[in-house]
């Protein structure tokens, strides 16, 4: 049957001729759109993403990768590892973590187009239970959620500082995932924080830090 646009009828094979004229296939063939992906996998997807540092160590500058991945519907962050040689046995142990995680691992994993997401790591997850979804090439916002923990984690902590000692960085790491989750707001939560309640009630606020006075959050006197 024709479709009928503002009073004027159009036939089918008019609208097959200017969608194949436009690159458009048909309906059932039709790529999904990343939003209707998107939220169609809410609350079982996940974003994975590697955080590059530069740590000062006995040997001399030594870059350090840190994997990491970000429950989008709730925003809670695992550091899965933390290692100067991002090779096949500790993309394993990647695997191995993620595949042991507890209940709320994700079902469905987006990742980049980094190597070091090879087809034999993409295999292991899968193998795993876990569905693994490579965002476009030069897409950097189809994983904006992980792109945005690495910029806070940059900008509110290791550009900061100097990491001196691997020790010193992986505590740094830790301090601030911790204030991540429950001591920091997030405006796509509401200002709500992760874990916990936020300030409320009558009496003193007082301040209390993190990494000595560079992470900063508020509780009320007890």
């Amino acid at each position: 049957m024709p479709s009928r646009i503002s009073g004027t009828s159009i036939g089918r094979s008019t609208i097959a001729r200017v969608l194949k004229a436009h690159g458009v296939p048909p309906a059932p063939k039709r790529p999904t759109s990343w939003q209707t992906f998107l939220r169609a996998h809410w609350g079982a997807i996940a974003g994975a993403d590697f955080l590059t540092t530069e740590v000062w160590t006995w040997r001399g500058l030594v870059t350090f990768y840190t994997v990491f991945v970000i429950d989008l519907a709730t925003r809670r962050v695992q550091v899965v590892g933390t290692t100067p040689h991002p090779d096949e046995a500790f993309m394993r142990q990647v695997v191995r973590t993620l595949s042991m995680a507890d209940d709320n691992v994700c079902r469905v994993l987006i990742c980049d187009r980094d190597a070091k997401w090879s087809v034999a790591v993409r295999e292991w997850l899968e193998e795993a239970g876990i569905r693994v979804v490579q965002t476009p090439y030069e897409a950097p916002n189809a994983n904006a959620y992980a792109e945005r923990f690495v910029r806070s984690m940059k900008e509110e902590c290791l550009d900061r500082i100097i990491p001196i000692g691997e020790g010193y960085f992986r505590r740094a790491v830790s301090e601030f995932v911790a204030h991540y989750h429950r001591e920091r707001n997030h405006q796509g939560l509401e200002n709500a924080l992760i874990e916990g309640a936020p300030v409320s009630g009558a009496g003193r606020v007082h301040r209390q830090s993190r990494l000595g006075g560079l992470l900063n959050f508020y509780r009320r006197a007890a």
